[in-house]
């Protein structure tokens, strides 16, 4: 009978297994260990910063600065080899918008048009995240400039997949009847006549799966006293919107509209009363304005395939501003 064989001891290697299991699990979780929110000012804290600045206000002049660079945004590569033109985007929610749209991967034009130094910020944080950024300085109340941009845009980066209509005037007025012509003219001009020019110029150079995302306000629902054109303008934004989705929906081209509420930006210190600058936000659900940060995973959604299924909607992001009650 030939002798039995004997087999090699084998290293006992479950535990090392479990350990080298566990490493990258390990690393996998610190990874996607949430990033610390950052503090948001409350109402209460708003009336440290109740200063009034001249308009255009420079969101450089800001004693408090809003919250626009998306520091603890987690971006997945949802816009990658997309290129957005995004109007009102020296600062504010353009900016945030632009910053998040580089950080999920695009190439943005940003259209401004006066505050040169604020333009450059976003230049720089844009590029921050290794995107090209083009700086148009134009009016999109003149229907030629939209139409430039629209060029620019598509010769100097390529293309154009997503339209951002962000740019607006508002200046309050405390009594309805003595409104100006001008400041009247000025709203439409800029909310109104600026989006559909932009429109205009963008659609014929839009294709399936692109996209056209509107700003509109809460104010254009629920109304405001000491605003009533510039609210009158958000909700003729509000019906645009839906016009153009039905409009564009055998396209593949989708339009919809981001409803932000109270948000902290140059606008506020620069054409509110120093007495609702001092607590702002205070009539919201969360009791606080919204910083520009908070608006942008909004514009994100709406511009990349998770919002495939998304056209005419009126996304709401207004910290619980459901009525005009104060």
């Amino acid at each position: 009978m030939p002798p039995k064989k004997t087999v090699p001891a084998q290293p006992a290697a479950p535990k090392l297994a479990a350990k080298a299991a566990a490493a990258p699990k390990t690393a996998a979780v610190a990874k996607a260990t949430p990033a610390k929110a950052p503090r948001r000012p409350t109402a209460h804290d708003m009336k440290a910063a109740a200063q009034k600045l001249p308009y255009p206000a420079k969101q450089a002049d800001m004693k408090l600065q809003p919250q626009s660079t998306l520091s603890s945004y987690r971006a997945a590569g949802k816009l990658l080899g997309k290129v957005a033109l995004i109007t009102g985007a020296d600062s504010g929610i353009g900016r945030a918008v632009a910053v998040a749209f580089a950080k999920e991967g695009a190439d943005v034009a940003i259209v401004f048009n006066e505050n040169v130094g604020d333009a450059d910020k976003t230049r720089q944080l844009v590029e921050a995240e290794k995107r090209k950024c083009l700086v148009l300085q134009m009016d999109v109340r003149d229907p030629e400039q939209c139409k430039q941009a629209v060029r620019r845009t598509r010769a100097e980066l390529g293309g154009l997949n997503i339209l951002v209509n962000n740019a607006a005037f508002q200046m309050s007025q405390e009594k309805f009847e003595d409104i100006p012509e001008e400041q009247i003219r000025r709203t439409f001009d800029t909310n109104i006549l600026g989006y559909i020019w932009m429109a205009q110029a963008a659609i014929p150079h839009l294709k399936k799966d692109d996209c056209i995302i509107n700003t509109g306000s809460i104010v254009g629902i629920t109304g405001i006293p000491i605003l009533v054109d510039y609210a009158c303008s958000k909700a003729g934004i509000h019906a645009l919107t839906k016009s153009l989705a039905l409009y564009l929906g055998e396209r593949g081209i989708r339009v919809n509209c981001v409803v932000p509420g109270p948000v902290w930006t140059p606008n506020i210190p620069g054409t509110m009363p120093r007495a609702e600058i001092a607590k702002f936000g205070h009539e919201v659900a969360l009791k606080r304005p919204g910083q520009p940060e908070e608006m942008a995973p909004a514009y994100v959604l709406l511009a990349s395939q998770d919002g495939s299924f998304m056209t005419g909607s009126l996304v709401h992001v207004t910290g619980g501003k459901l009525s005009s009650d104060e």
